[in-house]
């Protein structure tokens, strides 16, 4: 998703990106149309969806956020398991990796260097992508801050001691400010049939996710993590299911579809095999 001015003056929201969509489709008089998205863009989309879903043809959503943001939920109606989102927003994303793109890394020395981070997560490695360097430079040009990627935070008596800010990204996708979205894409009167499309061993948005702070501390990898009772790895596919199958209890229709030996970006990963999937869909609704 790009970066817009007008969220400088203001918290940012996906409703804001919800209404940036629906001013598109005016600019280039579209009344209607099919919209594929990916990642946070899947929170877009059940924003726009429930917002507007007289104009949406169809829904294809690519390794979506889960409907009930990213961090800090539980279980597959995704209950906070704090009441103050502790462990997602803007302070959950490594602060070395925003580092690294204000440097302009085109590095492999660190871990967290950007280039790192998408061959080992948004691809399954050995995977490279023929782009690869144009990938990397448009990282790079990701704006950072507390008002622009990953956004701010505010601390917390709970584990991990961070909670959501009021600004940026991070924070728009985070539990706290999508209350209600899930419900109100169940409750859209005129449904349009949905595509899920994700990759088999995808590390960002899964039931184990190496982006959630309950799933490193389960794993070990962060101290003090309070146990599977309080604040369990966040089951992220689990949820999204679980919202299909009720928005299809209730008149809608969804289709899933795991893309085998690929990660984050099955799109990039198995570009002819996702076409055929995406053209499939489409033609026949």
């Amino acid at each position: 998703m790009g970066v817009f001015p007008c969220h400088l003056l203001r918290r940012w929201l996906l409703t804001d990106w919800s209404e940036d969509l629906k001013a598109l489709y005016t600019a280039l008089n579209i009344e209607k149309a099919h919209i594929v998205s990916w990642s946070l863009g899947g929170g877009v989309v059940y924003r726009f969806m429930a917002d507007h879903p007289e104009m949406v043809l169809t829904a294809t959503l690519v390794s979506p956020v889960s409907p009930y943001g990213f961090g800090g939920t539980k279980g597959s109606e995704g209950t906070p398991c704090y009441d103050d989102f502790a462990g997602s927003g803007g302070g959950v994303v490594n602060p070395e990796f925003i580092e690294l793109i204000k440097a302009g890394d085109r590095g492999v020395e660190s871990q967290n260097s950007p280039r790192n981070v998408i061959n080992g997560f948004y691809f399954k490695p050995p995977f490279k992508a023929d782009r690869e360097e144009d990938f990397l430079t448009a990282s790079l040009k990701q704006s950072t801050g507390e008002n622009r990627y990953p956004g701010d935070f505010v601390s917390s008596e709970n584990w991990p001691n961070v909670a959501p800010g009021a600004w940026g990204p991070i924070n728009a996708g985070a539990p706290q400010y999508v209350t209600g979205d899930a419900q109100a894409l169940i409750d859209i009167v005129e449904k349009p049939a949905i595509l899920w499309v994700r990759g088999s061993d995808d590390m960002i948005v899964s039931d184990l996710s190496l982006f959630d702070f309950a799933a490193l501390g389960q794993l070990g990898y962060v101290p003090g993590w309070p146990g599977d009772e309080i604040f369990p790895p966040q089951p992220m596919v689990s949820q999204t299911r679980s919202l299909l199958e009720k928005y299809a209890e209730n008149g809608g229709s969804f289709k899933e579809i795991v893309m085998e030996n690929t990660a984050h970006g099955p799109q990039v990963e198995k570009p002819v095999e996702f076409g055929a999937t995406l053209l499939d869909f489409i033609s026949v609704e």
